[in-house]
This record gives structure tokens, C-alpha cells and sequence, in this order.
């Protein structure tokens, strides 16, 4: 069994090929120096920023230059300029999920509104829930008033029911989030026509709609915010992979973090590195690194769209279980992910496994089967990378203010607006403000552990491949699945 302690013992490291040139001409496959089609939009301006010149203090030191690190930096700037605030990232900001995801700014949470009031309490599940939807008012007021052009379009989210388990499914999701007190402003069963004209997709029974979402082009957003946060004068190093983050060793208040190229000792150390806490010592079963794998087609024309729809930019997805997740880009394109690729023993990340065909082969089929006009469509880009995923698939963001460390993440993949929520909450606890942000019931939470290996692999795979079985057997008995029914449950619902 390998040793779970030290990143060192898996034998890969945070960054294992940050591009060389981005960019740089493609290469065979549609593959260029940048690690996402998002990022490849900027290729000119991902030139990475200084790394950490040596040793230095600060007021509060941030590990990862996503959405979370910078959120929780642009909040903090906010509430107290004058506050010394460092970043860190191992390669450069966005060069993880900020700059490869699907583009959903959403009120989505990987925990059910149904098992946080089971915990907590109905009004506070509610109270939780309305922060979320707030969230996504607030990115796009942050990218309108810091100038970020981040092809914001605030067109909702259909989930399509295309099969008899999926329309129960969806009836059973209405139902139990109007239990919880919404309403149909926050969430409506759409009947197979009503669908139809929002997502011309094919076998549609009927779906779910939320106002609650934008498609964004999400390395422009997390580009744009670090741009703004630097000109700001919060101090961003780029290229300073971070090792481990710890308490002080001279026995004063406070934490530091660990780099090859120095020290930063913090009243407040903040952990922003979602799925690549793993590589930080003594983190290794924190977050489990599971992949998500993207594509990009061609600009599609006039005339397909007018058979697809999305004319408001809806994001859209379906009620199978092992997820896929789509949005119409700015540019006319359909940018479509999933679910699929296997998770790596010892919580491994390479480039390598961003990249696997069988999975990017099953997503091109799953699109062309929701949209049938897209079969000659042309596949411009492929990508992956890595979400976070905690033990109990419950996000969660919190301060120990006696030793010093500060952390948000575990989003599993529905990070885009959450994490906002978590900078503009991080901000609030680190400069000791009692807010309605700080009681939401995901502050504190501390999810479990996960199991060591080989456990943790077998667990993980086992997920996955459970739940893409039980989308096969719905489309061969027409019944729920069994083995869903009971899987479902440990992964948040």
C-alpha cells in the first residue's frame, strides 16, 4: 500500500506539464499548449507571473489561483484594502477547473436541499439554497462592474427528462424542493412541449427548468479576475507550487505555507486547491481527484440551431445518473461534458489522463444521440481535468482560527458559483464578521476521510461504473434501477 501521507509517494506531482508555450501551434488532435478550449481563447495573455521570490509574511496567504482563491482575495480587497494578501499557484491562474469547466454559473450543491434540511433544518437548507441563487446574480454583477468580459448570459438551465425513470425522477425533484419551500419562479416541471421548445432534443418527455443558471466563458472569468485583482495590488505568484501547508513552527499564531521557492508565514493560511488537495502532504484523502472530460464542436449553423434551440443560451443536461453536462457558447458552439473517466489509484493527476478516448467517444455519442442533426459535426477540441470530490459529496468552507487555516472547496463539479459564495463567506470569517453568509449550514461541516487504498480505488470505480450501468438497464427495462436506488444516497442525494 502506497504511502498516503506524502505526495511525494505516488511518484506525480501538482503540475506534471504546465504548457511549455501557450499558444503554441496545435497539435494532432486539436491539443495545444494550453489544457482546455476555454484557455486556448487566451492562449497570448497566459504568460505566468513571477513565482514566489523567496520568504514573506502576510496578513493571509491563499494556495490556488481559481475561482475560490481569487473570489476569496477579490472579498477580502473589498472589506480591507489594506490587508496583505498573497496568492500562490502551482502554474498559473485558472490553469485547473476554472479553466476547463462546462461554463455553468448555477445555485447547483452536490449535497441535496433534502438531506441538508434532514441535517440542519428546513429554513436553514432554504437559507442556503437562496444564497446560491443570490451567487449567481452576483458573478455577473462582479464581471459587469470589474469589466471582465466573460460572455455572461443569464438564460437558466433545462434538465430533460427523456425516459420514463427520468420524468419520475424529475416529478420526485419538484416535489421535494417545493416541500422545501420554493416555488415554480425557482423551479418548474416543464411537460414534453414546454421542453421541446427550450431543447429541441430528441425522446423529450418533459424536464425541470431554473432561472438559476448563466453560461460563461469560464477561463475568461477567472483570467479576468486575477488581471483585475493584481491591477488591485494583491500580490499573485504564478509558477510557485505549494507543498504543504502547516502550522508555524516557531510556536506563534498562524500558519505558512511550503514552496521550493520560500516561505509564507500567515495569520490565515486559506487551502483553494480543490481537486488537487491530494498533492499536498498529509491531504491525500481530503478530496478524491476524479475526472471530467469536455469537447467542443464547430460553429454550428443558423439552421441547426433553429432546430436545437438554446435561443437564451440555456445550459442543459438530463436526468441520467451518471451525469453529462452542455451549454451553447457565445461563439455558437455546443461545449459538452460527463462523467466516466476512471478515478487514479493514489489520487493520481498527469495530463495523461486528461485525454481517453473511450470516454470522449461516449460523450460525442451521447451528443449526437440528444441531437441527431449534430451526427456530421465536426469535434474541434477535447479536454479534461480534475473535480474535487469529498467523502460525504457535502461542499463545504470553514476557518480554525486557532491554528490559522482557512478552507472552501469539495464542490464536485458544481464549483462555478459555489465558490463565489465561498470567497464572499472566507472573507467574512477571516475578518471576523458575523454575517448571514457565515450561519449558512455548510460552514464548519468537515466531511470524512476517505478510505486509504486500494479501498478508496475500488470505492470510487465502483461509483462510476454502478451508475453508468444503471442508465443502461433504464433504457433496456424502462424501470428505475434497482442499484441506483441504493448508490444514490452516498453520493448526495
Amino acid at each position: 500500500m502506497p504511502d498516503e501521507r506524502s505526495p511525494e509517494a505516488s511518484g506525480e506531482t501538482h503540475i506534471d506539464a504546465v504548457p511549455a508555450a501557450p499558444g503554441a501551434p496545435a497539435r494532432p488532435g486539436g491539443a495545444r499548449g494550453a489544457p482546455s478550449f476555454w484557455l486556448d481563447a487566451l492562449a497570448d495573455r497566459l504568460v505566468p507571473r513571477d513565482p514566489l521570490p523567496g520568504d514573506r509574511d502576510a496578513d493571509v496567504a491563499i494556495v490556488g489561483a481559481g475561482y475560490t482563491g481569487l473570489w476569496t482575495a477579490y472579498y477580502l480587497h473589498v472589506i480591507d484594502p489594506a490587508l496583505r494578501v498573497i496568492v500562490l499557484d502551482a502554474a498559473y491562474a485558472g490553469f485547473g477547473a476554472s479553466g476547463r469547466n462546462g461554463g455553468w454559473c448555477s445555485a447547483l450543491f452536490p449535497t441535496s436541499s433534502s438531506r441538508i434540511a434532514r441535517v440542519s433544518g428546513r429554513d436553514r437548507a432554504l437559507a442556503l439554497h437562496r444564497a446560491l441563487c443570490a451567487t449567481v446574480d452576483e458573478v455577473g454583477a462582479v464581471a459587469a462592474r470589474e469589466g471582465i468580459d466573460c460572455d455572461y448570459a443569464k438564460g437558466g438551465s433545462v434538465t430533460l427528462a427523456r425516459t420514463a425513470p427520468q420524468l419520475s425522477r424529475a416529478r420526485a425533484d419538484a416535489a421535494a424542493e417545493h416541500a422545501l419551500g420554493l416555488t415554480d419562479e425557482d423551479l418548474r416541471l416543464l411537460d414534453a412541449g414546454e421542453a421541446r421548445a427550450m431543447v429541441g432534443a430528441s425522446s423529450v418527455l418533459g424536464g425541470l427548468y431554473t432561472p438559476h443558471c448563466a453560461a460563461i466563458q469560464p477561463a475568461r472569468l477567472v483570467r479576468g479576475l486575477a488581471d483585475r485583482l493584481v491591477a488591485l495590488g494583491v500580490t499573485l505568484h504564478e509558477r510557485t507550487p505549494v507543498t504543504e501547508i502547516r502550522p508555524r513552527r516557531d510556536g506563534s499564531r498562524g500558519a505558512e505555507v511550503v514552496t521550493a521557492h520560500g516561505r509564507v508565514r500567515a495569520d490565515v493560511v486559506v487551502r483553494a486547491t480543490e481537486g488537487y488537495t491530494a498533492t499536498l502532504r498529509g491531504e491525500r484523502r481530503a478530496l478524491a481527484p476524479v475526472y471530467s472530460l469536455m469537447l467542443v464542436t464547430e460553429p454550428l449553423a443558423e439552421d441547426i440551431w433553429s432546430r436545437i434551440g438554446l435561443a437564451e443560451r440555456q445550459t442543459f443536461a438530463d436526468e441520467r445518473h451518471l451525469i453529462i453536462y452542455g451549454q451553447r457558447t457565445a461563439d455558437g458552439r455546443i461545449a459538452f461534458g460527463g462523467r466516466g473517466a476512471p478515478y487514479h489509484f493514489g489520487s493520481r493527476i498527469a495530463a495523461r489522463h486528461e485525454k481517453h478516448a473511450g470516454v470522449h467517444d461516449a460523450l460525442r455519442r451521447a451528443l449526437v444521440e440528444l441531437f441527431p442533426e449534430l451526427r456530421d459535426a465536426r469535434v474541434d477540441r477535447t479536454w479534461g481535468g480534475v473535480l474535487g470530490v469529498p467523502r460525504d459529496w457535502h461542499a463545504s468552507v470553514g476557518l480554525d482560527r486557532a491554528r490559522g487555516l482557512a478552507w472552501a472547496g469539495g464542490y464536485v463539479g458544481d464549483g462555478v458559483g459555489t465558490s463565489n459564495l465561498a470567497g464572499r463567506t472566507l472573507a467574512d470569517l477571516i475578518t471576523g464578521r458575523d454575517t448571514e453568509l457565515t450561519r449558512l449550514p455548510w460552514v464548519g461541516h468537515r466531511s470524512p476521510r476517505w478510505e486509504p487504498e486500494p479501498l478508496r480505488w475500488l470505492g470510487v470505480n465502483a461509483g462510476l461504473g454502478v451508475m453508468a450501468a444503471a442508465d443502461v438497464e433504464e433504457r433496456v427495462t424502462g424501470r428505475p434501477s434497482l442499484a441506483a436506488r441504493v448508490v444514490g444516497p452516498l453520493l448526495g442525494g
